[in-house]
């Protein structure tokens, strides 16, 4: 079911701008342009890369951009000069920054302008020869590079008319060659760089068009509001959506649900992405309702849980449903989805075409249907490895392909996957396993209760108890209240003994709740 005629991803570029030419491939700001133009701009950033820069097949270049035109330009751009894309998160500390470029043995860098001060703290101290700066506003009206002590650096317009002037030279790179090094969030200690190859991406891409029967009959439009650095935005909207024809309209910041909203309201979408804490900030939005979702006919979840409670409410005031899935950056972001043909609320949907999964006990036996254990899976999305650690590799990836998920599943008997939760998560009381995720889906169901997050809290008698911090937006809401309701739901043992009053909850870039900044 893999194409046969796409060696690396230089060839599915290729093969797409042919397919798709002058259609409209990007907009942002503004501004929309074609996949010829992403051809002829990408070429030429390719060219400056390897005839400028004089940069080697396999050398790592990072980008450090929030969702702008700029982005497939350069990713591409990367990619069709045989180099390593690294997908750079705009906001990270001079430290989390340091160690990835450090990690990736990084020797260019595309970055945001706004970014040169920290930039300029953190190339020093690595590998970094090459830094090409842009302006938010530089595909619409070019600006001049602001001052800045970095070395070597240039601004994106001058590369792209530099590499104008030279030949992009054939570049032969095989489905095995790593493409893109996407660093985990580093939940469990420092962040590892995910190995992936031309096939990974292209698999990928394929896997998910043949399951989620893309209905490509009349033009899609995606509003893309998830970050094209995270592996779920790269993947929807870099490569899969690419390949498809689809029109991505990127959102520069997606905290901003005011804009959001207003490109929402002006743009007659088909399709929409996003994590649940997306959906929850749209529906609070007072202009919501004036959205036609008329010709929307794909809302998928993925990145975080899917509570149920948004899902039907979505459903109820826009028509659509909402199709949540499961993937890793191991996995490329892919792994199971709901479809037009199989949804089920409450579960990840059924594995992707290609893919395998088993749902397996500690010693890595198969368990029974319905019973929990951890999901491992193989197919041809899933990474070669972590970027020079062997033995971390090793740790969650056999010889065989098989790839420990971390993450606690159930395989019901109509094959849809149900995530019970992550297994560094689970929380130890008395002996008895308890599931922060079952737990929250209870609170959710509480009328008032805007989002929440379980965390285990060391306990002199049980060892761990249950620590709830939630937001609410009623304020006759009380502890006992919650606590009441939660007894009448769930045995005594998973009631919270601890509950928190916050504001808001710590989340990453992509919208997921970050559990980790909750333990005390």
């Amino acid at each position: 079911m893999l194409p046969k005629d796409e060696n690396s991803l230089i060839e599915f570029f290729e093969k797409t701008v042919t397919k798709h030419g002058d259609k409209a491939a990007y907009n942002c700001l503004g501004q929309t342009v074609s996949f010829n133009d992403i051809d002829v701009l990408s070429s030429q950033f390719a060219s400056y890369l390897v005839n400028e820069c004089n940069l080697e097949k396999g050398d790592r270049v990072a980008i450090q951009l929030p969702n702008l035109i700029q982005y497939p330009i350069v990713a591409w751009g990367i990619i069709r000069a045989g180099l390593i894309v690294v997908n750079t998160n705009p906001l990270y500390t001079e430290r989390e920054l340091l160690h990835q470029f450090k990690d990736a043995g990084v020797v260019a860098l595309v970055v945001l302008s706004d970014f040169l001060p920290l930039i300029e703290k953190v190339a020093p101290k690595t590998e970094i020869e090459h830094i090409i700066a842009t302006n938010a506003i530089d595909m619409l009206n070019t600006q001049p590079l602001p001052d800045s002590s970095c070395k070597n650096i240039i601004s994106l317009h001058e590369a792209l008319s530099l590499g104008k002037k030279s030949t992009l030279p054939n570049i032969a790179c095989e489905l095995d060659d790593i493409v893109v090094l996407q660093y985990t969030g580093g939940t469990t200690g420092l962040s590892k760089g995910v190995m992936l190859t031309h096939g990974n991406l292209i698999g990928s891409a394929t896997i998910i068009t043949a399951s989620f029967g893309l209905d490509l009959s009349f033009p899609e439009t995606c509003i893309a509001p998830m970050p094209l650095y995270h592996i779920y935005g790269f993947n929807i909207n870099i490569t899969s959506g690419f390949k498809n024809g689809i029109l991505s309209i990127l959102i520069p910041n997606a905290r901003d649900t005011d804009s959001l909203i207003n490109v929402m309201k002006n743009n007659r979408f088909t399709s929409f992405y996003g994590v649940n804490t997306l959906f929850v900030s749209l529906l609070q939005h007072p202009e919501f309702n004036n959205i036609d979702f008329s010709n929307t006919n794909k809302v998928v979840a993925g990145g975080a849980p899917l509570v149920d409670e948004i899902a039907i409410e979505w459903k109820e005031r826009t028509g659509c449903e909402i199709y949540e899935g499961y993937g890793l950056s191991e996995t490329t972001a892919a792994a199971t989805v709901n479809t037009l043909s199989s949804r089920e609320l409450g579960t990840v949907g059924r594995a992707l075409e290609c893919t395998e999964i088993k749902i397996v006990d500690a010693e890595g036996e198969e368990v029974k249907t319905g019973e929990r254990g951890e999901l491992v899976m193989r197919g041809p999305q899933v990474m070669v490895g972590y970027w020079q650690q062997p033995d971390a590799t090793k740790a969650v990836l056999d010889p065989d392909g098989w790839l420990r998920t971390g993450d606690i599943a159930i395989k019901q008997a109509n094959e849809h996957i149900r995530i019970v939760d992550r297994i560094n998560d689970m929380i130890l009381i008395s002996g008895f396993n308890v599931f922060p995720t079952e737990i929250e889906n209870v609170v959710y169901s509480f009328p008032g209760i805007v989002e929440c997050a379980v965390v285990g809290k060391p306990d002199d008698r049980t060892g761990e108890a249950v620590q709830l911090f939630v937001v609410t937006d009623d304020s006759t809401i009380t502890k006992e209240k919650i606590v009441e309701y939660c007894r009448s739901q769930m045995a005594a043992y998973k009631v919270p003994k601890y509950i928190v009053f916050k504001d808001e909850l710590p989340k990453s870039n992509v919208g997921k709740i970050l559990r980790r900044e909750l333990r005390t």
